[in-house]
């Protein structure tokens, strides 16, 4: 995660406060001294860290504060409340054209994710907004540019609007007619861009934006780039009036400052942020969720709705009936194994609950070896065989494992994890519901999701 140098940090700065019983202004001081070069080091921009500190620090040296039986939750709960105000409170949504095509354009430097990003934006908004998008190609200079946007397009099933090198300005008129034609309610414009700002560039996005009138233009960019995308931001933000920030690459090993920094700096919001190279790695960017993240408060809600993605309502019912009637079988087990691997890396979701140390799971993840060793042993079984396991006798297992090509050793094994989930399925069944499932109504699964 892309603040977990800054997480720790702050979470160094308030362990000394939460081992005071009472607070004195002092204390306030010097751990408002720690908490401006944690974010300084971040590479959030300085007058931002100047007005935040200034803002925590009025608030934490009041009253309230230092005569509370708790001062230390009062100082983390303004800083959670300030962090949040920094990177915009809420959430901000896609603007949708009352009449479509609703049409977004992408703009942002080389190398920071637009062709990649714009995919998944209309991959997202394709899945939770109904919308029937087209891609476009306006970025005629990059090498293998349409190629890509092609390329990730047919990964998602989503068509790709092109006219090789011709003016992208034309390109982009072109594009809205044959939308309007075939009914593409959505259109994404995947510019060019450069290394740096240059006068070419901006004219080209100034012609793109007075030809076509786009509904939203989002700036995309690149989180590892630390102080220089919030450079970016404002020079892009003042020649041509964004609506809104993608943020890239959320998951690398970056300093964050970036989405600290760009909405205070731009006061435009981050739409959206790109947390992994999958293409449904996308998602809305939250600043009360992350600023819970970046405080190590986790973050339960961005991790339920991962769960109610990954997990399948009906099959969830099924599922559900079976545990009831402890009816829990191999098929069931193979599938709920393969429906929390869909969910991500385990340090992804270490850093979504409260309390988790997310790094020490870093590079952890559901063993793809050994999913798929169980997957070969499952499928080399009979029907009758995966739904009455009691039935593998000794023969029964040499030829699994040879179909397989596995060792009977790796079946015994499999059986016995499954054996094990069995005496849980039971417990289930008599109503008692063991804590990593978890209990009530609407569950999606056996792990707690």
């Amino acid at each position: 995660m892309a603040f977990e140098s800054l997480s720790e940090k702050l979470n160094a700065a308030f362990k000394k406060l939460r081992g005071k019983g009472r607070l004195k202004e002092a204390d306030i001081k010097e751990a408002m001294r720690e908490v401006r070069l944690a974010l300084l080091e971040a590479d959030v921009g300085f007058k931002v860290v100047r007005d935040f500190i200034k803002t925590v620090s009025e608030r934490a040296v009041g009253k309230d504060v230092l005569e509370s039986l708790t001062p230390a939750q009062m100082v983390i709960k303004i800083v959670n409340e300030e962090l949040c105000a920094l990177m915009g409170s809420e959430n901000a949504k896609i603007t949708i054209s009352s009449k479509p095509p609703t049409v977004i354009m992408l703009i942002g430097l080389q190398g920071a994710g637009k062709t990649t990003n714009g995919a998944k934006l209309a991959g997202y908004l394709r899945k939770n907004n109904s919308k029937n998008p087209l891609l476009v190609a306006c970025d005629i200079y990059r090498p293998a540019a349409i190629q890509q946007l092609k390329t990730v397009g047919g990964q998602l099933d989503i068509p790709v609007f092109e006219m090789g090198t011709a003016n992208p300005v034309n390109i982009a008129k072109a594009a809205i007619a044959h939308a309007n034609k075939n009914g593409n309610d959505l259109v994404i414009l995947d510019t060019a861009g450069r290394l740096h700002i240059d006068n070419d560039l901006v004219d080209e996005l100034k012609q793109i934006k007075a030809a076509v009138n786009p509904t939203e233009i989002l700036l995309v960019i690149d989180a590892m780039t630390g102080q220089d995308a919030v450079n970016a931001a404002t020079a892009f933000n003042d020649a041509l009036g964004i609506d809104g920030v993608i943020l890239t690459k959320l998951d690398g090993d970056a300093r964050g400052g970036a989405a600290l920094s760009v909405r205070a700096v731009t006061g435009k919001p981050i739409k959206f942020s790109g947390t992994g190279e999958k293409l449904d790695q996308i998602e809305p960017f939250h600043p009360d969720r992350m600023a819970s993240r970046i405080l190590g408060m986790g973050d339960v809600l961005t991790l339920i709705e991962k769960a109610e993605l990954a997990f399948d309502e009906k099959k969830a019912q099924e599922l559900t009936e079976k545990l009831m009637k402890n009816r829990f079988t191999l098929s069931d087990y193979y599938e709920q194994l393969t429906q929390v691997r869909s969910m991500g890396g385990l340090s992804d979701i270490a850093g979504m609950l409260p309390g988790m140390d997310a790094k020490a799971l870093a590079g952890a993840s559901v063993d793809e070896k050994m999913l798929s060793k169980t997957e070969a042993i499952i499928l080399s079984m009979t029907v009758h065989e995966r739904e009455n396991p009691s039935i593998l006798n000794s023969s029964r297992k040499k030829r699994i494992a040879a179909g397989s090509g596995t060792a009977v050793v790796d079946v015994n094994r499999l059986l016995k994890q499954f054996e094990a989930m069995q005496a849980m399925t039971k417990q289930i069944s008599k109503g008692k519901m063991p804590a990593m499932f978890g209990g009530g109504k609407g569950r999606k699964g056996l792990f707690g999701m």
